[in-house]
């Protein structure tokens, strides 16, 4: 399947050729921006390996398999994000950041999106993909509100201990777990965290969402908490379901807090 970028083909080819040769292998498919057409120079591979018998979670088995692709300079899986079939690597010549997710025939029914196939054997992977639908997790506004205000309330002991550093972390993991994907879900996008909201946001809400970015400095990260309790109560007001359950004492005790420190 030659499109995309001319960079990324001959790896994909090198994949495609080591998988064709291994009987063990099913199929191959590629997901992430190759899906939407909008990967650049600096976007990196999202592979799916498919295998009659399983690779993973064996890092030993999955670091030799995926070495067959190329010249891997590190690797690691992917058990900081739950996932302990996903191999991340990095590739030389050019260098590529690589993610293979090593599966077995029955587990393509469970995905977040339809990865375009690039290789099969008797259709296994297309038969698959065809029996079930791809589902990306839904965003929880009610698991959401009963958090938001104990959060912020974290960032506000931090604040007020002079731990600046980890408060600017907290608030940029609100800003991944909360705003951004409210802010895609308002432009009818998936809560994909605050990834590409630069060029997929409108200039007001991208403006609204930089005042949650803080320096560590303590009235700097006051005015950027105040400003992440703002966006996220005009996001949840715009769109929450109406049977959301919310926090008005929480939120008042909180606001209280924030104007005493």
């Amino acid at each position: 399947m030659a499109h995309q970028l001319p960079a990324f083909q001959p790896f994909v080819d090198s994949v495609i050729s080591a998988i064709q040769a291994d009987p063990n292998a099913l199929g191959l498919a590629v997901g992430g921006s190759w899906i939407s057409g909008d990967m650049d120079a600096y976007s990196d591979l999202d592979l799916v390996l498919v295998t009659a018998t399983p690779i993973a979670p064996d890092l030993r088995q999955m670091r030799a398999y995926a070495a067959r692709f190329g010249t891997m300079l590190a690797s690691f899986r992917g058990d900081h994000v739950g996932e302990p079939r996903l191999l991340i690597a990095l590739f030389a010549d050019p260098l590529l950041h690589v993610d293979v997710k090593f599966v077995l025939p029955n587990e393509l029914h469970e995905r977040v999106e339809d990865p375009v196939i690039l290789w099969e054997r008797d259709g296994i992977l297309t038969s698959a993909f065809g029996q079930s639908v791809a589902q990306y997790p839904p965003f929880d506004f009610q698991a959401t509100e009963d958090r938001f205000w104990i959060w912020m309330h974290y960032a506000a002991l931090k604040i007020g201990r002079g731990e600046f550093f980890e408060a600017m972390d907290f608030l940029s993991f609100v800003r991944n777990m909360v705003l951004g994907p409210m802010l895609h879900l308002k432009q009818g996008n998936l809560p994909r965290g605050v990834r590409r909201v630069e060029s997929s946001l409108p200039a007001a809400d991208l403006a609204a969402l930089r005042q949650t970015v803080a320096t560590p400095e303590r009235g700097s990260l006051l005015t950027s908490t105040q400003a992440v309790i703002d966006l996220y109560e005009t996001l949840r007001d715009a769109l929450a379901p109406a049977g959301i359950v919310r926090s008005p004492a929480a939120e008042k005790a909180l606001k209280n807090y924030i104007a005493a420190i």
